[in-house]
């Protein structure tokens, strides 16, 4: 599968519980700090979600 690296570039400050929730999911706890992940569907519908707060890269 190819993977993608996540990264949170923009404040979780002012979302909901459950948007926070999706971040964690994702591992991402701090600004700009990027987490590797598989390209999976729910791994994409997670990122599709959030696409505002992050920069999504991928790995080839």
């Amino acid at each position: 599968m190819a993977k993608v690296i996540v990264t949170q570039v923009k404040s979780s400050i002012g979302s909901t519980k459950r948007q926070k929730a999706t971040l964690e999911a994702l591992g991402l706890k701090k600004l700009n700090k990027p987490k590797e992940h598989e390209a999976t569907p729910q791994i994409i519908g997670m990122v599709n979600k959030m696409r505002y707060l992050l920069s999504v890269e991928e790995v080839k």
